[in-house]
């Protein structure tokens, strides 16, 4: 999806946006490629999963996580 889409489709400002998606792409959860004068960004499922299953193993070692309302991932 472009940028423009996105935003609107969140309903959120563009440069705020932006800055996520940049974070995003850094991390390598997202990929970003030039079509025109577009820039396109892809969900990166492979990577995002890399992600998963290490805070699965390392936050709650295999566990299901005790999540209260508003916090993270606590270990259990």
């Amino acid at each position: 999806m472009t940028p423009g889409t996105m935003a609107e489709g969140l309903d959120i400002p563009p440069n705020t946006l932006s800055f996520h998606l940049k974070e995003l792409a850094h991390a390598g959860l997202v990929t970003q490629e030039r079509a025109g004068r577009n820039i396109i960004y892809r969900a990166a499922y492979g990577h995002m999963n890399e992600l998963l299953g290490y805070l699965t193993q390392n936050c709650c070692q295999g566990e299901a996580c005790a999540v209260t309302e508003g916090a993270a991932c606590v270990s259990c």
